[in-house]
C-alpha cells in the first residue's frame, strides 16, 4: 500500500524555527539552508505564517512586495511552489531546465490564471532549475 506524504507544521503554537525544521526535513535541511541563501542573495524575504484555511505554517517569499515563492514543509523535503501566469508558461518551457520538470509543470492543474511550478527540495540538485524559474518570476510584471 502506498503511503501518501502529508504537510507538516500543523501546530499553530509551534513556530517553524531551525530546530523544528531540522526535525521535519531531516537530510533535506542543508538544501533548505542553501535555498535560504539563494533568497538572501536575491534580496528576498521569507516570512513564515500560520494559515488557518490550510491549518499549517507556510512560508511566503517576497521580493519587495511581490510574492515569488510559497514554501511548505513535508517529511523529508521542503516544497517550493512558484505560481506562473498561464500567459508566461511558454517562457518557463523555454528555460534550460529538466524535461521531467517541464512535463510535471504542464500537467499541474491551473489555479485561476496561474499554474504551480512545484519543486521538491530534497537536495541541492534541484536548486539550479529552481533558480531559473524563480529568476523568470522575478522579471515578470
Amino acid at each position: 500500500m502506498e503511503t501518501i506524504n502529508t504537510i507538516e507544521l500543523k501546530d499553530e503554537a509551534v513556530y517553524p524555527d531551525a530546530d523544528v525544521l531540522k526535525n521535519v526535513l531531516g537530510e533535506a535541511y542543508s538544501a533548505y539552508v542553501d535555498l535560504l541563501h539563494l533568497y538572501e542573495v536575491n534580496l528576498m524575504e521569507p516570512i513564515w505564517r500560520y494559515y488557518h484555511d490550510g491549518k499549517a505554517w507556510l512560508c511566503k517569499v517576497q521580493k519587495k512586495k511581490k510574492t515569488i515563492v510559497w514554501m511548505s514543509a513535508w517529511k523529508g523535503y521542503m516544497q517550493a511552489a512558484i505560481y506562473m501566469p498561464e500567459k508566461n508558461l511558454d517562457q518557463v518551457y523555454a528555460l534550460e531546465i529538466s524535461e521531467a520538470l517541464k512535463n510535471k509543470f504542464s500537467q499541474s492543474r491551473s489555479m485561476g490564471k496561474s499554474r504551480a511550478c512545484i519543486f521538491e527540495v530534497r537536495d541541492r540538485e534541484v536548486l539550479a532549475d529552481f533558480e531559473k524559474v524563480m529568476q523568470l518570476k522575478i522579471l515578470l510584471k
